[in-house]
């Protein structure tokens, strides 16, 4: 599945300066399985937007977007449904976790839905991000740094043909932004599946094959 945006944009941002996007300011943006698209802009240019609108869960914007050959405006609440747990998968700026729940019944929900992976591969990716002692401690008492490394997790453990990342490092350090990143790349190749990430900066995340600044 390929996505498509044919003059796409959210329409708060037709009253702001985009000149220059590679995105707002070009005819067509394709995004293709199996490659990574780090998507660099400040705060306020609409990447938290774009990836709202690919997911579904905007629909005031200008222009077409295709998943496939599929104009989004006409599918489905039921046809999002099947895209979100099998296509598309998201990690969210703002996390969306259960508070009450600890971060591996999180994780669970969203693996529960399609078995996609058994306990003990949870628990190792949990070890390389560090998440080990703190899966079954609350969501909401854990720092938001260990909460993105939660929601990281949950977003992997289903089967999608893209993965939506909305600035998931921005509360964490170095090291494990490195293993972090790795792990999403590594399970976005087993898939072959396309990663398209959004961030402040992307100075220290290598190996993408488009960089795209809004």
């Amino acid at each position: 599945m390929t996505i498509r945006l044919d003059k796409m944009i959210p329409l708060p941002l037709l009253e702001q300066d985009t000149a220059g996007s590679g995105v707002w300011e070009v005819e067509s943006v394709l995004f293709e399985p199996g490659k990574t698209y780090l998507v660099e802009a400040p705060s306020g240019r609409g990447k938290t937007s774009l990836l709202a609108v690919i997911y579904g869960l905007r629909n005031d914007y200008r222009g077409k977007v295709y998943l496939g050959a599929s104009d989004i405006a006409d599918l489905s609440w039921k046809e999002w449904s099947a895209i979100r747990k099998t296509r598309l998968s998201f990690i969210f700026q703002g996390l969306e976790l259960f508070d009450s729940l600890t971060a591996l019944e999180n994780i669970q929900l969203k693996n529960s839905i399609s078995d996609h992976y058994p306990l003990k591969r949870i628990e190792e990716m949990a070890e390389i991000l560090g998440m080990t002692p703190y899966l079954h401690r609350k969501a909401g008492i854990l720092s938001f740094g260990q909460q993105q490394r939660v929601a990281i997790l949950r977003a992997l453990c289903q089967p999608f043909e893209y993965l939506l990342a909305d600035e998931c490092f921005s509360h964490i350090d170095q090291e494990n932004i490195t293993r972090a990143y790795q792990l999403i790349r590594e399970e976005c190749e087993r898939q072959g599946a396309g990663l398209i990430l959004t961030a402040l900066n992307v100075t220290d995340l290598p190996n993408a094959h488009v960089h795209i600044k809004l």
